[in-house]
C-alpha cells in the first residue's frame, strides 16, 4: 500500500508546540541575528514556491488574518505576483505585529474586505487567517468564510495550520477548511499529525526560516514525530544465538489466534525464542499453528512462578484472547508486581476497568501498555480516571495516563500516540486505513514485547514497534485488501532496510 501522504518526514523530527515555536523564534532573533521580519520573508518565500510547483498557474486569493500568519500570507502574495499570478489580498483586518505591518507596507496590489461573497471557485485559496496558536473558536466574519471556502470546492493552501485547528491539540475550533496543501515553518507541530487535525491539512511541507536545529532543542521539545532516529536497536553481533536474542513469553487464553498473531510478530522482529503459555485445553491449537514458538502449559496453583523465576526470559505479554474475568485482572497484577519487562493488552486492561489505581501501586519495571480508546476508557474509569480522561485531546490524555501510572502508554487509534512517564511522547503518521483489522492490535502487542525481549527500553520499543506495524502495513502487497495474518510476513522487508 501507498505511504500516507500525511506521512512526509522519513526521520524523527520535534513537533513543536506554539509555546516552543515562539521560544525559538525568539532565541533566534537574539543570539543568531534573525529579525522577525526576515523570518517571515523566508516563510512567505518558500511557501510561494511550493504553491508554484504544486498547481497550475491561476488567480489567487489570500485571505490575511491580523497576526503574524496574515504577514506570512502578504510575502506569499507578493512572491507569487511577482511570478506573475493574478493575486488579490483579502483582508480580514490591519495586521499588528511590525514584521507583518512591513509586509503589509511592501504589498502594493489589491487588497479587499474579507466577505464569503468576495470568494470565488476558481480562485487557488491561500489561508493565511490564524496560525497554530489559535486558542479560541472562530466567529464572525472569519468563520463565515471558512465555511464558505469549504462549500465553494475552491484549491486551499494553509499557512502553518488550516485556520480553525489547533496547532497543540490537534482539535477544531468552530470550524476549518480542508486543504490540499499546508506549508508550515520552521518545524511542524502536533495538530499536523493528530486528528481531526491531520485529516484536514493534505500534504504537509515544512518550509526552513533559518532556525538552527542545534536551537531548537534548546526549548526542550518533548514531541516527536514516530520514526527511525527517535530509538536504537542493540547490533546482533555475529557471537549472537537465540538465548542472548531475547525470551518473550505470551499468555494465551481460550482466543488463541490473537496470541499466535503475536507470537508470529515478536519472532519477525528478532526475539530469539518465543513462548506460548496456556492451559492444557489450549495447547494443541496452540503447537499446531506455530511451530517455531515453545508452549508452556500453565499448571498448579502458581501457574506463572517457573515463568518468572527464568531469568532468560526477558518480556512478557499478558492479555490478548485472554479474556475479561477477575483472574486475568489478579494475574496482570501479579506479573506488574515482578517488576520484569512486560507489555498489557486487551483483555488484560479491559479487566482492569476503573482500577488504574491499583494497577499504578502494582507496577515495580519497566511496562508498556497498549489500549485503544474503549480499552483507555474502561481503565481510567470512575473518579479516579477524572484527571486522566478530563484532559483536553489524546496527547494530553496519553501523557497524564503515563505519569499515572509510571509505564509507557501506547494509545492506539489513526494518530497513535506514544507517552513516557517522563513526558516524552511519540506521534505516530504512517498508519493507513488497512489496518483497522481485527487482529491488528495484537501483532502490534508482539512487535513490542519483541522488541523489550531483545533489551530495548520500554518507550524506544513502543516507539519502534508502532513504527513497523504501520510500516508493514504500508508494504504488505494485499494493499487495502489487508489482513492482521499478513502483517508479520510483510515485516522482512521492513526489517532489511537496516536499522534493526
Amino acid at each position: 500500500m501507498k505511504r500516507p501522504a500525511f506521512a512526509p518526514f522519513d526521520t524523527s523530527r520535534p513537533l513543536l508546540t506554539s509555546r516552543e515555536m515562539a521560544l525559538a523564534e525568539d532565541l533566534a532573533s537574539r543570539t543568531c541575528g534573525l529579525s522577525p521580519a526576515s523570518m517571515m520573508d523566508r516563510a512567505g518565500f518558500g511557501a510561494a514556491v511550493l504553491i508554484a510547483q504544486r498547481f497550475s498557474r491561476r488567480p489567487v486569493a489570500v485571505l490575511q488574518g491580523p497576526g503574524n500568519n496574515g504577514g506570512d500570507g502578504l510575502v506569499v502574495a507578493r512572491e507569487l505576483a511577482r511570478r506573475g499570478w493574478p493575486v488579490r489580498v483579502l483582508s480580514l483586518g490591519e495586521v499588528r505585529s511590525p514584521a507583518a505591518r512591513e509586509m503589509a507596507r511592501r504589498w502594493t496590489g489589491p487588497t479587499l474586505p474579507l466577505t464569503p461573497e468576495a470568494l470565488d471557485p476558481d480562485d487557488l485559496v491561500v489561508d493565511a487567517l490564524f496560525g497554530a496558536g489559535l486558542s479560541r473558536d472562530l466567529s464572525g466574519v472569519a468563520l463565515d468564510v471558512v465555511r464558505a471556502l469549504d462549500r465553494s470546492g475552491a484549491d486551499c493552501v494553509a499557512l502553518d495550520m488550516p485556520s480553525g485547528v489547533e496547532g497543540d491539540t490537534g482539535a477544531v475550533r468552530g470550524h476549518a477548511p480542508r486543504c490540499r496543501l499546508t506549508v508550515t515553518f520552521a518545524q511542524p507541530r502536533p495538530g499536523h499529525v493528530l486528528y481531526p487535525g491531520r485529516g484536514l491539512c493534505g500534504e504537509v511541507c515544512v518550509v526552513d526560516i533559518g532556525i538552527p536545529d542545534a536551537l531548537v532543542s534548546q526549548v526542550r521539545p518533548n514531541t516527536f514525530y514516530n520514526a527511525p532516529g527517535l530509538w536504537a536497536v542493540p547490533v546482533q553481533g555475529p557471537d549472537r544465538h537465540k538465548y542472548t536474542r531475547g525470551h518473550a513469553t505470551i499468555i494465551a487464553g481460550p482466543m488463541t489466534g490473537a496470541a499466535r498473531l503475536a507470537a508470529r510478530a515478536a519472532r519477525r522482529v528478532g526475539a530469539g525464542l518465543v513462548t506460548l503459555a496456556g492451559e492444557e485445553a489450549i495447547r494443541a491449537p496452540l503447537a499446531g499453528d506455530e511451530p517455531g514458538a515453545l508452549i508452556r502449559t500453565l499448571e498448579g496453583a502458581r501457574p506463572f512462578a517457573e515463568l518468572l523465576e527464568d531469568p532468560r526470559r526477558t518480556g512478557f505479554l499478558h492479555g490478548p484472547g485472554r479474556g475479561r474475568s477477575d483472574r486475568t485482572a489478579a494475574e496482570a497484577l501479579f506479573l506488574a508486581r515482578s517488576g520484569l519487562s512486560l507489555v498489557l493488552d486487551a483483555d488484560a486492561l479491559s479487566s482492569l476497568e476503573g482500577r488504574s489505581s491499583e494497577l499504578a501501586r502494582a507496577l515495580r519495571g519497566g511496562c508498556v501498555i497498549t489500549p485503544h480508546e474503549g480499552e483507555f476508557r474502561r481503565l481510567f474509569a470512575g473518579p479516579e480516571g477524572l484527571a486522566v480522561l478530563s484532559a483536553r485531546g489524546r496527547l494530553e490524555q496519553a501523557r497524564r495516563a503515563a505519569n499515572a501510572l509510571g509505564a509507557v502508554v501506547v494509545l492506539k487509534g489513526p494518530d497513535t500516540v506514544i507517552a513516557a512517564p517522563d513526558g516524552r511522547a511519540a506521534l505516530s503518521g504512517n498508519a493507513p486505513p488497512s489496518l483497522a483489522t481485527a487482529g491488528s492490535g495484537d501483532v502490534l502487542s508482539g512487535l513490542v514485547v519483541g522488541l523489550l525481549a531483545r533489551g530495548l527500553a520500554p518507550f524506544c520499543a513502543a516507539c519502534a514497534g508502532v513504527w513497523l506495524h504501520g510500516e508493514a502495513a504500508c508494504a504488505a502487497p494485499s494493499g487495502v485488501a489487508l489482513i492482521a495474518e499478513d502483517l508479520p510476513d510483510a515485516l522482512p522487508s521492513v526489517l532489511n532496510r537496516g536499522g534493526f
